[in-house]
């Protein structure tokens, strides 16, 4: 590995090195030394993200950002997804990242409460094909960019970060983007720990969307992106972040949380890694609902009800669905995207795994509004506070006209790492997302990723 741009002479790390630097040094060192099966989840994990991209591209928030990002980044070799110009690593970013965050459809780390695939893979893309790097080192910085956004997003101690406001993705984006593309530049651990310190004077990104709505949520990975391939940029400069960005006394771990966990920075580094534990979303909602949605579904399914047969619904969940995601989801497609009513009502009244649920036209629909008016309880439970966000539960209880009482748990909703989705069920949403816009052997194509240069994946987004 070549020596970053601010190593030690003998390229050590000192004995007093910051929780930053101890995971800088774990994540730079890991180089052509990860395992096949995390090779494997990083192909699925870019497989699942293009399909993500490929589906958002064209929403009006995703248009607009790649409007400004072909603007801003033209001249570059970066591939746009959807445009047939070519952009800057960090405009080519920014684009990507906002497509792929475009209609929570992208994949996301439970505990950490981060979407990974967003920030990362747009980011390691980007930067991979600028340099024109091998497959296996793109797959290779997925990995690593995972690692340090989930470890991120962990150590800042979620629960009390979104409580507070933050939006966890935008918040801890920056450093997986800045470790996936200092780990595609080469950097040791003395400049991947700097990457890590600029990047904390990044962080951004507040929950105000889902309270008043906007388009800045749709930007939120996409900025991610681009702030961590800035940070690389610059550290690649010479540019001199500080020691412990992340765990130090105004570290981003201490500052925007108030329980910080930094030693999960650290814990049981290359024994627990971070893309064993993402979720590959089968419904296009905020995942904290995902159990409520599968619940629902399957009582429809087992018992046959349709609609007019509910009298009431009552949703048991946790604190945090209750503070922020207890609202009209008929407003907008961000807040059925986000609604837990509507989503339940979905599942009853139409295909919730089906993005065009949340269409305007459909969301608009009365049917909709009076249906949603019938979930009438949703109480937090202890039972699924206990394990928010490491593992996701919820209960729904529906009442029928008739006096029944029907009700399902869900404690590890599917496509998390405690039901996985399979390889076919991930290239089957994948098809689903991309007909017509990218070609169907994309997955093959990311799956040979190991013994190919990444240009050979780019050539395939740019002709799909």
């Amino acid at each position: 590995m070549r020596p970053g741009p601010h190593s030690a002479a003998d390229g050590s790390e000192s004995p007093e090195a910051s929780p930053s630097a101890r995971l800088a040094e774990f994540l730079a060192g890991v180089r052509s030394q990860v395992a096949p099966a995390h090779l494997a989840a990083a192909c699925n994990c870019v497989i699942d993200t293009l399909g993500c991209i490929a589906y958002g591209a064209d929403k009006p928030w995703s248009a607009a950002a790649a409007r400004h990002a072909l603007a801003t980044g033209s001249g570059g070799r970066c591939t746009v997804v959807g445009w047939p110009q070519q952009a800057s690593p960090a405009m080519a970013a920014l684009a990507n990242g906002t497509a792929a965050h475009a209609f929570e459809l992208d994949d996301v780390h439970e505990e950490a409460v981060n979407h990974p695939g967003a920030v990362v893979v747009p980011a390691a893309l980007a930067v991979a094909e600028d340099l024109q790097a091998s497959g296996r080192d793109f797959l290779e910085a997925v990995v690593v960019g995972y690692e340090a956004m989930a470890r991120a997003g962990l150590a800042v101690g979620p629960a009390s970060h979104v409580l507070a406001g933050y939006h966890p993705t935008s918040m801890s984006g920056v450093f997986g983007a800045a470790a996936a593309a200092a780990y595609l530049r080469g950097f040791d651990a003395a400049g991947l720990n700097h990457a890590f310190g600029i990047a904390a004077s990044l962080a951004s990104g507040t929950m105000e969307f889902a309270s008043s709505g906007g388009m800045a949520k749709r930007i939120h990975a996409g900025r991610a992106a681009e702030g961590g391939i800035l940070a690389a940029a610059l550290a690649a400069d010479g540019f001199e972040g500080a020691g412990d960005g992340l765990a130090g006394r105004y570290g981003f771990c201490r500052v925007f949380t108030g329980d910080p966990q930094p030693h999960l920075l650290t814990e049981r580094l290359g024994e627990r890694w971070m893309i064993d534990e993402i979720t590959v979303k089968p419904y296009p909602s905020c995942s904290d609902l995902h159990p409520l949605i599968q619940a629902t579904s399957e009582l429809v399914a087992e018992h046959g009800i349709r609609a007019g047969e509910i009298d009431r619904v009552a949703v048991h969940t946790t604190t945090k669905v209750c503070e922020l995601n207890d609202m009209d989801g008929t407003a907008s497609v961000m807040a059925a995207q986000y609604s837990a009513p509507f989503n339940v009502v979905a599942a009853v009244l139409a295909d919730p795994a089906d993005p065009a649920t949340f269409d305007p036209e459909r969301i608009a629909d009365p049917v909709l509004a009076a249906m949603q008016a019938k979930v009438t309880e949703i109480h937090p439970a202890p039972e699924f506070d206990a394990t928010y966000a490491w593992k996701q539960g919820g209960r729904v209880e529906i009442t029928l006209a008739d006096g029944r009482l029907l009700e399902r748990t869900v404690h590890g909703q599917k496509g998390s790492m405690h039901d996985p989705l399979s390889d076919h069920e991930i290239e089957r949403k994948f098809q689903m997302l991309t007909e017509g816009r990218l070609g169907p052997a994309v997955p093959e194509v990311v799956r040979s990723l190991p013994d190919r240069p990444v240009e050979y994946l780019t050539r395939h987004l740019r002709s799909g």
